[in-house]
């Protein structure tokens, strides 16, 4: 079961393939605000507030409570999962749980789509100082799990449009953070069309002109990364009253001077020749798995660990070399002690 909030609010079944779209905006809205306080309990009085704000019903406790019943009903019956989050109640035990005076939902072994997203994420940002290939593409996976604006048709109070917001920051500092990422690999070619439109679709982040910028100039196009800049400018200028700040500035001087900083990254260095052995020494086979690359490694990352498997294998060959010495050395002390030779097999 995965809880989708990357989007409009949805329930996915993967046993079953099915999509369980809460009916109404205030369905959805209890259903964001639970999975956006996943494992905490909410009070009553915040739903009631999160759901209709200043104008509550007369009965709003029993209209909520009437809510969350309907939800219930629509989600399927959980699996058993060990842990802290099963309860006691294993299969039957409820998604949505009352702790009075208010509700809790407990993924237990569920998960919800911002999670895997932030997952994706954490692991992008290790991989970027040194395999920025493999960073894109994580961030590329992490951000197809995005259907639309966060909590999209679910905020109407304070939780949801908290969460949808952080969700929404969490999604462009990703996008800064992809690109940033296809420049360090020499991808600027492939993130121009995509930066001119973040550029447009958020004309006050500067640091989307910034890569604009600098991917337009090592794809030998300066006179349209000036423009990118002017353009900037005179956007700032006229929305917030300020000229674009040191760093964009920065760019722009570089790439009139033609800063030999901006020029893409050198290709990484072929891994030197391995030394030729002998076949009888070699194995038939090097599996991939056994090199530590993992699949959906780039070419890179490939020649590392096969390089680094190879190391191995000689440090092996020479430590059974040196083995076989040592038996041939004892098998002759043990010969010149019985006296006589032995022939060999």
């Amino acid at each position: 079961m995965q809880f989708r909030i990357l989007g409009p609010v949805e329930m996915y079944d993967e046993r079953t393939g099915v999509r369980i779209l809460p009916a109404g905006a205030k369905q959805r809205a209890l259903l964001g605000a639970l999975v956006a306080l996943a494992g905490h309990h909410v009070s009553v009085p915040r739903l009631i507030d999160e759901l209709w704000g200043e104008h509550p019903p007369a009965n709003a406790a029993n209209a909520l409570q009437a809510h969350v019943a309907r939800l219930r009903r629509q989600l399927p019956a959980r699996a058993p999962h060990p842990g802290p989050d099963a309860g006691a109640g294993g299969a039957g035990q409820e998604w949505i749980t009352t702790c009075p005076p208010g509700y809790v939902l407990r993924l237990g072994g569920a998960d919800t789509d911002a999670r895997a997203f932030a997952e994706l994420a954490a692991r992008a940002q290790q991989a970027a100082p040194h395999t920025p290939g493999r960073a894109a593409d994580l961030l590329r996976q992490a951000l197809a799990l995005w259907r639309g604006p966060a909590l999209e048709g679910s905020v109407l109070g304070d939780i949801c449009a908290a969460e949808a917001a952080q969700l929404e920051e969490h999604r462009l500092a990703a996008l800064e953070l992809l690109y940033d990422a296809c420049l360090r690999a020499g991808r600027h070619g492939e993130i121009t069309g995509e930066l001119e439109e973040l550029t447009t679709e958020h004309p006050m982040r500067e640091r989307f002109y910034d890569q604009l910028m600098l991917a337009l100039y090592r794809c030998g196009r300066q006179a349209e990364a000036l423009c990118v800049y002017d353009r900037a400018r005179k956007r700032l200028v006229h929305e917030l009253g300020v000229e674009p700040g040191p760093v964009l500035r920065a760019r722009m001087e570089a790439i009139l001077r033609h800063d030999t900083a901006l020029s893409p990254p050198a290709p990484r260095p072929a891994a030197p020749p391995a030394t030729v052995l002998p076949a009888a020494a070699l194995p038939t086979a090097v599996p991939l798995a056994g090199a530590g690359v993992q699949a959906g490694a780039g070419a890179g990352e490939v020649v590392l660990a096969l390089g680094t498997e190879i190391d191995r294998l000689h440090r092996r060959i020479e430590a059974l070399r040196l083995q076989q010495r040592q038996l041939l050395r004892r098998f002759e002390a043990l010969t010149a002690g019985a006296g006589a030779p032995l022939s060999a097999p």
